[in-house]
């Protein structure tokens, strides 16, 4: 059991975020949950330090960042380990992952378990612990959908809680940690509910439409889940992005109207509040960025949805590009894009 809070050194951090983008921060690895109580008597102990002139960011796999050369932050790296089965119900099995495993090695691990539920989100990068962050979701399921519990420390409180579903203020791509900022809450643990009787979501068209699939098997949905993003969406490891880099934006019903009788083919997604989704994928190709660059980053050719580094990129180029899309797609449609990654400057 440890009682001395992780230490901070200089570190490359080009390497831990998958826009590839070239930069070195004061970085500590936690890779032991009893850390935590020091962790938090050092960052009183040091507030000012710590948290005004060098707050504190903690990161996950680094897959939902625009990070600069020299960011001001102090960077913690949760690296926690773990996978149990914590309980079980009438109708779920309550599966636990610390916040350091690899989002896609868990869901492969629960399927190898007998434990399907969380296929449609497999390939998805990043951590565990970023997870309920952004409230991922993917091909008709999204994260709060399978949700237990967030185990979590309000580092500025210096003490844990759990978070049950509705406590974690989930909304598209959004949620109460995220909310709250980059250095409040290290989640340490996450809880999901796993159905016993499980019934395949099978909703979303390239899914549905996925030749020869086995829709009673949920390995084979995982495999079409992965053949499809593998499809679509560059290898981080091969080409830097950061997946899908803007939300999906979410209008009022007699907005999309109007532009559906000016743009017959938008893509439009009714929503359980009214609202309606827009396709931010189909508005951006409209505008004539899908494999267009800007220096040294671009939308992807394949999928206009994704920024890409082709390289030597800085997030000064990214953020260039952002803005010019955004722009672009507001002139034409006069819809607001929003970008999913967190900028750390």
């Amino acid at each position: 059991m440890s009682t001395q809070p992780p230490v901070f050194t200089d570190q490359d951090l080009q390497a831990r975020n998958t826009l590839g983008l070239p930069s070195r921060a004061a970085v500590a690895v936690l890779d032991d949950e009893s850390a935590v109580p020091a962790l938090c008597a050092a960052l009183a102990a040091s507030q000012k330090d710590l948290q005004a002139d060098a707050p504190l960011f903690v990161l996950g796999g680094g897959s939902n960042l625009v990070i600069a050369a020299r960011p001001r932050h102090c960077i913690l790296q949760v690296a926690l380990r773990g996978i149990r089965l914590w309980d079980e119900t009438a109708d779920h099995w309550i599966v636990e992952a610390a916040a350091g495993e690899s989002w896609h090695g868990f869901v492969d691990h629960c399927l190898a378990q007998g434990l399907p539920g969380l296929e449609n989100l497999a390939l998805i990068p990043g951590t565990v612990g970023a997870a309920p962050v952004q409230n991922i979701g993917a091909y008709g399921l999204e994260l709060d959908q399978r949700l237990h519990s967030v185990v979590a420390w309000d580092l500025h409180a210096g003490r844990e809680r759990t978070f049950l579903p509705e406590e974690c203020g989930f909304s598209y791509r959004d949620s109460l940690f995220k909310r709250d900022g980059a250095g409040r809450w290290l989640i340490v643990r996450v809880r999901f509910a796993l159905p016993k009787v499980w019934v395949p979501r099978l909703d979303y068209p390239d899914l549905r439409d996925f030749p020869g699939l086995r829709k009673d098997d949920p390995r084979r949905i995982f495999d079409a889940v992965c053949e499809i993003r593998r499809r679509k969406l560059p290898d981080p490891a091969v080409l830097g992005n950061a997946g899908s880099f803007f939300k999906n934006p979410v209008i009022d019903a007699g907005q999309a109207a109007a532009l559906k009788q000016r743009f017959p083919d938008l893509r439009t997604y009714p929503q359980a509040d009214g609202r309606v989704k827009l396709a931010a994928g189909w508005l951006i190709e409209q505008t004539g960025w899908k494999g267009r660059r800007l220096g040294p980053v671009g939308m992807h050719a394949r999928q206009a949805l994704v920024l890409v580094n082709h390289g030597g990129a800085q997030a000064a180029d990214v953020l260039a590009l952002a803005l010019a899309v955004r722009a672009d797609v507001r002139m034409r449609f006069g819809v607001e894009l929003e970008q999913e990654p967190v900028v750390l400057d």
